[in-house]
């Protein structure tokens, strides 16, 4: 899928990618999700084994197998994974509300009492949260602003079991996080509904990811000036063959494996067969997700949910007549209905608490505190890289040397029974990808290691995951994309038109090889180009069998690029079982020989930094409205060198919004409006 090559000609960028740059317009999650959650009641079978994987002896063996030896196993593996195991042998996580008994309302209720003033409720009181934009897999401090998954999370725990909270109240308005985020946030509204509390949904632009989270509420309201875009999914992928032909660059790309499309969008100006195909799947996936995930919620048939698509449907009257949602009313109107509902005058004011003041409540206050096992969660979010960089921010990038030291601090440690890597990262460097993979590699020998993969964890993202013993993934994460594009640009004829002229002196046959961009390869040079991406690859593939105790030819069916989904990635043996992180500390109590229905305590060590300059820094970005100006930007582009194992992502978009550019089409833009 997307990738970032770096136009800057005198360095070669092999990476190891997903295929073509593309921008989908979607909203889809999996059906009959597992309600779970990340602390209470954890069901399923123990495993015999604590927690080691099991290694095929047949990992690096190539010899022939009789045609229906391979059919056999092959099924086998489509039915149970390569580790032989089941998605049910595994715990599910779910919760399951607990009603409590007299004594431990006593001791909330007396807690309570000596909670801080900002930390207190009033009773009755509404949470009141409005889901947008981007929303980050990472914990944010008090000088962060934006939407954290895991506070989001952790405030729907908290208020199903307090007493103070009667009920919430969810704003949804366009989201620009991926599936993973969406399908976990929807777990919690359905694990909410298990307190008995109401939640309210209201939603004014009703895309097919809003709706979908929308829906999962026991009411769904939107004002009469909505607007309805459940129209269905598109995809769109970019072409800059063309672009570069008129500009007078000449891309030289090798491609390793048929679905490696990244190439393509730097030399080609159609889609590829093998690129049209996988993404026709990606979308078949998301698409058939979202019906059944609709017709789960609402009560309807499938095919009912598909025609209503179908037609068009623009008006939100249309959305009422069809129970979709409750009722069309506007939020003052919904906000009178819940005072109504709460007993609440007329003329008094709804008693609500907000998401931001919400997330200072402890959960010890409520009683929702751990027992003495420890699991540590160490979150590795955003793009890969062996050290901070210049416009690096908090919590923006997984850099190497820090998380490094976070698993070794894990391993070091008697205290922790297990570890959660929870991954939401595209990929980036390709060395620190594999030097993370090396050091969560050493703890999985040492005590139970679980991968739990958000949006996405493909190419660098993935590289780590498959070190772990157990990988967990969401129906609709995208994973995969073992596999790698290398490319050089030849600017000749751009150097040509407007009259650049560079010579180069070298000594040794191959010296040119990375800097000569004013001439296209030697014979010689492109043998060696081409030879050093298939041993990238390679190394990259056998390393995925190895880690997946899959034979290597099997690993390459599943490889050569291809980005697949978490549900198809699951049936191929990419991973284990399906799920969110609550379901990875279940598997992870499970493994370390902890009781499922017995607390642990989640120690956070990707807590955000409170230092001065961390907090300047973050003010910073926020009063400047940017991560990066263009000459960061371009300063990162020649500075980065070095293998890249990197998928940038599927971009799953609302239908009507406007897409985001790569850096090189930015970069391309302002060069051609520069020649007018």
């Amino acid at each position: 899928m997307a990738k970032l090559l770096l136009l800057h000609a005198p360095h070669v960028i092999p990476k190891f990618s997903s295929s073509s740059r593309s921008l989908v317009s979607a909203s889809a999650l999996y059906r009959r999700p597992l309600l779970v959650n990340p602390q209470y009641s954890h069901i399923g079978p123990r495993l015999r084994s604590p927690y080691n994987r099991r290694f095929s002896a047949r990992a690096f063996d190539d010899s022939p197998a009789s045609s229906t030896e391979m059919e056999k196993e092959k099924q086998e593996q489509l039915l149970d994974g390569v580790s032989g195991k089941k998605d049910e042998d595994y715990p599910t996580g779910e919760m399951e509300y607990e009603n409590r008994n007299a004594w431990e309302i006593f001791v909330v209720k007396l807690r309570m009492l000596f909670a801080y003033p900002w930390q207190r409720v009033r009773k009755g009181s509404v949470l009141t949260m409005t889901l947008r934009g981007q929303i980050s897999d990472q914990l944010k401090s008090r000088f962060n602003s934006g939407l954290s998954l895991p506070q989001l999370s952790e405030n729907f725990v908290k208020a199903a079991y307090d007493p103070r909270i009667a009920g919430v109240y969810l704003h949804i308005d366009p989201l620009s996080c991926g599936w993973g985020k969406v399908e976990e946030l929807r777990r919690h509204i359905l694990d909410f509904k298990k307190s008995g509390k109401f939640i309210v949904g209201y939603i004014s632009i009703c895309g097919l990811k809003e709706f979908y989270l929308g829906c999962a509420c026991n009411e769904l309201y939107a004002p009469p000036s909505a607007y309805s875009f459940l129209y269905g999914l598109t995809v769109q992928a970019s072409f800059l063959g063309g672009v570069f032909e008129k500009v007078g660059i000449e891309p030289q790309v090798q491609r390793i494996g048929k679905y490696k499309s990244a190439g393509d969008q730097l030399s080609r100006k159609n889609i590829s067969e093998e690129n049209y195909e996988m993404l026709s799947v990606l979308l078949d996936n998301i698409y058939a997700n979202w019906l059944d995930g609709v017709s789960d919620s609402t009560g309807k048939k499938r095919e009912d949910v598909e025609n209503f698509i179908n037609q068009g449907v623009y008006e939100i009257e249309k959305l009422k007549e069809e129970g979709l949602i409750k009722d069309i009313r506007y939020d003052d109107e919904v906000i009178a209905m819940l005072k109504e509902r709460l007993g609440v005058e007329k003329d008094k004011k709804l008693p609500t608490v907000d998401y931001k003041k919400y997330s200072g409540v402890k959960k010890w206050t409520l009683g929702l505190g751990g027992g003495r096992d420890q699991i540590a969660i160490i979150r590795a979010g955003g793009s890969i890289s062996r050290v901070k960089g210049p416009l690096s921010t908090p919590g923006s990038a997984i850099i190497a040397e820090q998380l490094i030291e976070k698993i070794r601090s894990v391993r070091e440690s008697k205290k922790y029974k297990a570890a959660i890597i929870r991954i939401d990262s595209p990929g980036g460097d390709a060395l620190a990808s594999d030097l993370m993979w090396r050091e969560i590699k050493l703890l999985a020998e040492t005590k139970p290691v679980i991968a739990s993969m958000s949006d996405v964890a493909a190419s660098g993202g993935y590289y780590m995951a498959m070190a772990a013993n157990t990988i967990v993934a969401e129906n609709l994460t995208l994973t995969g994309s073992i596999g790698v594009v290398t490319a050089r640009f030849t600017l000749a004829k751009l150097y040509e038109k407007i009259g650049f002229n560079k010579e180069t002196i070298s000594r040794g046959k191959y010296a040119e090889l990375l800097g000569a961009e004013e001439r296209p390869f030697k014979p010689e040079e492109a043998e060696l180009f081409e030879k050093s991406a298939q041993h990238a690859y390679q190394l990259f593939r056998d390393k995925a069998a190895l880690s997946r105790s899959m034979p290597v030819d099997k690993m390459e069916e599943v490889a050569q690029g291809r980005v697949w989904t978490g549900r198809d990635a699951h049936s191929r043996g990419l991973v284990d079982a399906l799920g969110g992180l609550s379901r990875a500390i279940a598997i992870a109590k499970q493994k370390a020989n902890i009781p499922l229905n017995k607390k642990v305590t989640l120690v956070e060590l990707s807590r955000p930094s409170t230092s001065l300059p961390d907090i300047l820094s973050g003010i910073g970005s926020s009063v400047i409205g940017v991560d990066r100006t263009l000459k960061g930007l371009l300063d990162e582009l020649t500075i980065t060198e070095g293998v890249q194992a990197r998928m940038d992502g599927i971009m799953f978009q609302q239908l009507g919004r406007d897409s985001l550019a790569t850096p090189i089409i930015d970069l391309l833009k302002d060069y051609l409006s520069s020649l007018r």
